[in-house]
Formats: structure tokens, C-alpha cells, sequence
């Protein structure tokens, strides 16, 4: 079948639309993440002012919360058979990880999916 320049024109729309669909999603911002991990998230509590698991909390927790700095995400959360996936991060934060097998300390926050991409970015920068 020969492609005439009119038919490649009608295609453009449908192609355009694939890329645009297979394209991935936008990053969160880390330093708004930042703020949530320090502040209203209550995460350093517990995980550490920089992500150490050595929060104040820690010590009195058993098992003893992720250390993202190594990082020590030990739940896959979302089946994939990959441990500290975003995705898993993600379920982590919005659910808690006690349905996991995780700790039964750590609750699920209720943040916008915004919010819980802004974590998650921010914790990948605590990374080592």
C-alpha cells in the first residue's frame, strides 16, 4: 500500500496521541517533597532528618523503619518482584506498610497523588 502525503497527514493525530500516552510521568518535585518528608509528613521522625531510618522514634520501633539512604526498601508492594519501585514507595506512603508485611508503625497519609510523587522524588535523592 502506497502512503500518500494525505494519508500520513490523517495519521499524525494518531501517532501523535500513541507518544503522548507511552510517554511516562512527570517526575515530583524533590524540594517540594522536602518540605512535606521535614514538616506535616512527620517523616524524619522516624526515618531521620536524612533518611537514615535513625529518626528519634526509630529506637523504639521494631522492625526498624527504612533506611532510604542505603536504600533498605525491603517491600514490593505492587507484586512486581521489584523492591522500592516508585510504585511501591507510593503504595507505601498512601496505604501504610503493616498490609505489606512492613511495619505496622508507619500509617498511610492521606496526601494527593501530587504530594506522594513529590516524596517519592525527594526520597531518591537520599540515596547514596
Amino acid at each position: 500500500m502506497k502512503m500518500t502525503r494525505k494519508s500520513l497527514i490523517k495519521l499524525l493525530p494518531l501517532t501523535f496521541a500513541a507518544v503522548v500516552m507511552s510517554a511516562p510521568a512527570a517526575a515530583g518535585d524533590a524540594a517540594a517533597g522536602k518540605e512535606i518528608y521535614d514538616g506535616r509528613g512527620a517523616c524524619a521522625s522516624c526515618h531521620g532528618a536524612t533518611g537514615a531510618g535513625d529518626g528519634v522514634v526509630a529506637a523504639a520501633l521494631n522492625p526498624k523503619p527504612t533506611n532510604f539512604v542505603i536504600p533498605a526498601f525491603r517491600l514490593d508492594t505492587d507484586g512486581d518482584s521489584t523492591l522500592g519501585s516508585d510504585a511501591d514507595l507510593s503504595n507505601a506512603i498512601k496505604n501504610g506498610t503493616a498490609q505489606y508485611g512492613g511495619n505496622p508503625a508507619m500509617p498511610g497519609r492521606a496526601f494527593s497523588d501530587a504530594e506522594i510523587s513529590d516524596l517519592v522524588a525527594y526520597i531518591h535523592t537520599l540515596k547514596q
